[in-house]
């Protein structure tokens, strides 16, 4: 693997540090002996998306960066905040910046367009759903209760493992043959989520079904369950973006990144169900 001066001479700096992928990208850099920092709110020096005045301590010093815009580029505001972090980065010589942006999203897509006229050395990785939603999110008290109610009818979903997104960013962040590329990730396979729930229930060995439901009712029951409103509105929102049909194909991007097939929902089913995932109180599965 061939790295660049910046990242192995100065920290990979980790937006979103604590997060579904920024966790996993963080772990890998670890194990890869790569420099970096987790930016998150607790951290040290703290970074905050929405507190600009926290952004130059955390890129100071660092050569590279993994952007995970929280809490989705498709949210509105998203691709001004970006843009705006792309440029502090770049007036503090940070070189190297990895897009974590979203599958058909138009306003993702915008921010894309963003990061490649900035000037930086850039990677983009578009994602499609993550499988470990329904494990480490909004979706895991669903699978505990055995009933998934979501806003998607029958559109099937190419889920991707965050493992696979993390360990592409990973190699945008380490390896100079990345600079240029969008990575469109996905799954092996298209699944409906009455599909996933299916599996899910295959790997507890107990029932979990899906219930498809309309916006409001989902927005209903969210804000019943004590999401937060401004949460539970953006999801719904992004609900009715991508799960159109838009979709429902798959991409090659893992393969590309990293010479491998990406790994097969049942797989992360059954890892995710043998490590507690769904069990009360139970610590983040550790990494495959």
């Amino acid at each position: 693997m061939t790295t660049t001066d910046t990242t192995t001479t100065r920290p990979v700096l980790v937006t979103a540090g604590t997060g579904k992928t920024g966790r996993r990208v963080a772990e890998r850099l670890a194990r890869l002996g790569v420099p970096h920092r987790v930016a998150s709110r607790r951290g040290q020096p703290p970074f905050d998306w929405d507190d600009e005045s926290t952004w130059p301590a955390a890129l100071d010093g660092t050569g590279a960066a993994y952007v995970a815009y929280v809490p989705d580029l498709a949210v509105p505001g998203a691709r001004e905040t970006v843009r705006r972090f792309t440029a502090a980065a770049l007036e503090r010589g940070v070189t190297r910046l990895v897009l974590l942006s979203g599958r058909g999203e138009p306003l993702a897509r915008a921010a894309e367009d963003d990061l490649r006229a900035s000037g930086a050395a850039w990677t983009i990785v578009r994602s499609a759903w993550f499988a470990q939603n329904f494990s480490e999110h909004f979706l895991h008290d669903q699978v505990v209760e055995g009933a998934i109610a979501l806003p998607a009818g029958d559109v099937p979903e190419p889920f991707v493992d965050a493992w696979d997104v993390a360990d592409v960013a990973v190699a945008a962040l380490t390896d100079d043959r990345h600079v240029g590329e969008v990575y469109e990730v996905t799954g092996p396979r298209l699944l409906t989520f009455a599909d996933a729930a299916a599996s899910l229930a295959r790997a507890l060995g107990r029932p979990v079904t899906y219930v498809p439901v309309t916006r409001e009712e989902y927005v209903a029951g969210a804000r019943a369950a004590g999401l937060p409103p401004a949460e539970v509105e953006a999801l719904a929102d992004l609900f009715a973006t991508v799960l159109d049909g838009r979709n429902a194909s798959l991409a090659d991007g893992v393969q590309r990144a990293l010479g491998r097939p990406p790994r097969d929902f049942d797989e992360f089913a059954r890892e995710a169900a043998a490590a507690g995932a769904w069990d009360v109180g139970a610590a983040t599965p550790a990494a495959p």
